[in-house]
């Protein structure tokens, strides 16, 4: 048994899609419908990630999120940034943190982690 996708809400599928394509690299595995889309790794290899339309609100301190490992937090964090995801508000920061809390276009919150850190 794997992992074959992790699944998040958005109210507006379509953007969520566009912003984690491109943060990705990720492509759509069948057309993208308005309430739902599986976005698949380019080359096959690594879990899904699926958008369902969700009419709920987005979770401060959300129980499930995406870590996403870089050798290149700073770069990464300002292409993410460029891309549309915000600076999520995090009072949790541990001291010397390895990672940056962000928000995607839905604001679903989402970890950029160096792994070059300690």
């Amino acid at each position: 048994m794997h992992i074959g996708s992790v699944v998040m809400g958005a109210s507006d599928v379509p953007r969520a899609a566009a912003f984690w394509k491109a943060a990705l690299g990720y492509v759509e595995r069948e057309p993208l419908r308005e309430d739902w889309v599986v976005l698949v790794p380019s080359d096959g290899a690594g879990p899904g990630l699926s958008l369902g339309r969700s009419t709920t609100p987005v979770q401060e301190v959300p129980r499930v999120h995406l870590d996403l490992y870089t050798e290149e937090q700073d770069a990464e964090v300002e292409r993410l940034l460029a891309l549309g995801a915000v600076r999520a508000d995090w009072k949790l920061y541990p001291q010397d943190p390895d990672f940056v809390v962000l928000a995607d276009t839905e604001g679903n919150r989402f970890c950029v982690i160096d792994t070059t850190h300690g």
